[in-house]
């Protein structure tokens, strides 16, 4: 009869390659250490987004003089949600607020190598990580204008 460790140690395996035939390697070690997992300590602004799944993904930028210095993430939703969630924070560092706009799911999908990056079903989660930091960037712009007045 095989030890409590080897039945752990096998199921493991069999969800490892379950989700490397699902997300491709790179979306499987985005999966394992996504980049950008959490709110930064210095972030200043968030926006969320809710799925018809029931999924959320939250975007959290630290932004200073309309330039996105830190990004993270937050998700109580499925693998996909993580690897998007975290590319689209991945996508947001460095670059103006101006310049989140053009971030779609299609963009999300592309920094993740593509379409078939995530399962068909999945694809959403892309665009509700490209809303979600769309929603966080209206924070900003919210309240900058609440400031400037």
């Amino acid at each position: 009869m095989p030890s409590f460790d080897e039945i752990v140690n096998e199921l493991q395996g069999k969800i490892n390659n379950e989700t490397i035939e699902a997300f491709g390697q790179a979306g499987f070690e985005r999966w394992r250490n996504p980049p950008h997992r959490g709110k930064p300590a210095k972030a200043n602004y968030e926006g969320a987004s809710t799925g018809g799944c029931g999924e959320t993904i939250r975007i959290f930028l630290h932004i200073d003089d309309d330039k996105v210095c830190d990004a993270g993430f937050a998700t109580d939703g499925c693998g996909s949600s993580t690897i998007s969630g975290s590319m689209a924070a991945e996508l947001a560092v460095g670059k103006s607020c101006d310049d989140l706009a053009a971030i779609t799911g299609e963009t999300v999908l592309e920094g993740l190598g593509g379409a078939a990056c995530l399962p068909v079903d999945d694809h959403h989660c892309a665009w509700l990580a490209a809303n979600a930091l769309h929603e966080a960037v209206g924070d900003y712009y919210k309240q900058t204008v609440k400031r400037d007045k």
